[in-house]
Parts: structure tokens; sequence; C-alpha cells
């Protein structure tokens, strides 16, 4: 790992230099590809040059502790800063080895769009829909990303859906969320329900990288779109025109539809944002012989069986089965806290993607 990183730090060191360098300056092309990279290497150069520091802070201290006439305020003065050196070590190793883990999916960098929808257990399941929605955009708020909701339909409760889609755009969102896709299981008490007995309820969430149009070649032929009349709540709120788009790609069977704008322009942009993202995810699945079924690896049917992460209410307990990992602090997760959840599963190895 020493070595590797002593690479990235020479190259890092490299491109500070040719970014100086008036030829490459002037060859706009070349300098923003330099500035790229080197913006890519600053925080690992800047994490190796800690780990060196704290190595070099574990040599002096040793050092101490190995003189024979040291005197005891000294030696335990040494053993503290040892102690404490030794664990910054422990943390920055495994941050370094986290920036030195194979970049294999192309997909890291991309943009997302995450869909979620009520899987089984009636209206319990659209509240929690709209639970891990408010989830995920506090998390993105933190992290300095922009949501923006590309759908929403028939509202459940107060403060549910049966389906939301809306998009992510920011710095890693791919690369941090894409293990979020799957069946989320919750175990919790009804408002409704006078005999206090908890209810079991499921939602699947997918989390389909965006992709560009020159990615995805949509024949206009093979579109069928419908455009209707779009419902809501009644009202000053219903919409007298046929704004709501509905777009079926025929070859595939996929079908989308937006309703939320009040210009049919709008939706119809909307629509097709999502039809290319599934798309795209459904002809990588294809090109990898994983399944035959569009997005079935993350949203599987809904079954509480195939649940990938557990919310327990009554303990407080988050639990991803993938990894065996527990957490006993519910709140803070539905708040947007995490972190902890994300750095295990891009940490644990069984979940790592082949090239």
């Amino acid at each position: 790992m020493f070595e590797e990183l002593q690479k990235r730090e020479e190259e890092h060191n490299r491109l500070a230099e040719m970014l100086s360098d008036p030829q490459v300056i002037a060859d706009r092309t070349k300098y923003d590809g330099y500035v790229k990279r080197y913006n890519k290497l600053r925080n690992i150069v800047s994490k190796f040059q800690d780990y060196k520091r704290v190595l070099r802070e574990i040599e002096e201290s040793t050092a101490i502790l190995g003189e024979k006439e040291a005197d005891r305020e000294l030696i335990v003065l040494a053993e503290e800063e040892l102690k404490q050196s030794g664990l910054k070590k422990v943390e920055l190793e495994k941050e370094l080895r986290q920036f030195l883990r194979p970049q294999n999916d192309k997909d890291e960098e991309r943009n997302i769009i995450i869909e979620i929808r009520a899987g089984t257990g009636g209206e319990e399941a659209g509240l929690f829909v709209g639970d891990l929605f408010r989830m995920y955009s506090r998390y993105a708020e933190n992290q300095g990303w922009k949501t923006e909701v590309i759908s929403s339909s028939h509202p459940v409760g107060r403060g549910g859906f049966k389906e939301i889609i809306f998009g992510v755009e920011g710095k890693e969102v791919h690369r941090r969320l894409q293990y979020e896709g799957g069946v989320h299981r919750v175990q919790r008490v009804p408002a409704t329900e006078s005999q206090g007995r908890i209810h079991t309820s499921t939602v699947t969430v997918a989390v389909l990288p965006e992709a560009k149009e020159v990615e995805v070649k949509i024949n206009p032929e093979d579109l069928r779109i419908d455009t209707f009349r779009a419902g809501g709540p009644g009202g000053q709120h219903v919409n007298v025109t046929d704004s709501a788009v509905r777009i079926v790609h025929v070859p595939t069977g996929i079908v989308v539809q937006c309703q939320d704008e009040k210009s049919q322009h709008k939706n119809r942009a909307k629509a097709m944002r999502v039809l290319r993202a599934r798309l795209f995810q459904y002809l990588k699945e294809r090109q990898e012989a994983e399944i035959s079924e569009d997005r079935m690896t993350q949203v599987g049917r809904g079954k509480r069986s195939e649940k990938i992460r557990t919310y327990n209410f009554p303990q407080s307990r988050v639990t991803d089965h993938r990894i065996g990992l527990t957490l006993h602090k519910l709140d803070e997760v539905l708040k947007g806290s995490l972190d902890d959840l994300i750095e295990a599963l891009l940490n644990a190895p069984e979940l790592q993607r082949s090239s």
C-alpha cells in the first residue's frame, strides 16, 4: 500500500508542475484533464501526508521508550502519544485503502435517479415510502447534493406515497448510494392499530445511474406517448388540461409516466429522463447477463423474504442483512445520518462489484 501511495504522491507533484507550464495552460483540453486528475489525487495525497506524519510520531515515541535513561514523566507521555498515534494510524489506513479501492464501476461518478415504491403492507408501506424519501433527502442536503422530485403518485395518509421518483445530483452520489437498492422492511405499530401490534411492511428502492442522450439512443418510432388529465386532491388543484404524460418503450415494455408539472412539455422531459435511466440499467443488466427482467436485482418483487435492511421502531434498531450490521439509532438514521451504514457497505468485500 505504501508504495502505491508514493506513486500517487509523485504523480500529484508532477501534475502540480505541469499545471504551471505555459504550454499546458495554452492547451485547454489537456489543462482541464490535468486539473481533474490533480483534484482527484489531492485528497489521497493529503491523507498520505497525514499518515507519514503519524508514522514519524510512532517512530519517535518508540525511540523514547527504548531509551534506558529516559525519565518517568517522559515515558508516560511517550506511551500516551504512542497509543493515540496507533489509533490514528489504523483509521488513516482504513481511509487510504478506501481511496485505493479499484474503481471498477464506471457509473460511480454519475448522478442518479431513485425510485421508491410501496411493497407489501398497504397504507403503512406507503407511509414508509415517505419516510425513506425524507431520509435520503436529508442525507443529500447534508452532503451538499441537489434533489429534484421527478414524479410522485397516489399520496397515502399523512406524508406517504404509493410511489415517488426523484433525482440526486452531486459529487460521488452514485458511489455512496449505489447499495441502497433493494427491499427495505419496516416493523412498527401503526397509528391506526388499537391493539398495539407490530406490523411488518416492505418498500422497494431502485438506484439508477443517469444516462446521457448520447449513451442511450431512443428511436422515436419505438415510443408510444399518451397524454391525459392529471389527478389531484380536488378543488383548485385539479388539472383541467391533458398535461400528464405516459411513455411506453414498446421493445422493452418499460412504462414511465409523469404528472407533477402543470406543463405537458416539462412532464414529457422528466418522463424521458426516467425512461433513459431505466433503459440504461436494462441494457447494462442484459450485457452483464445477471438478470432478464428490468431492475429485479435491486427491487425483487417486494416480498418480505427479499429484504436487505430492516428498520425496527420498537427497538430503535436498523439492521443491514447483507453485512450483518446493526445500529441502535433509528431516529438518527431516518433524519439522514447514513454515513455509518454507507461506509460499512463501501468497505464490505462481499459487495464490491467485479469489473
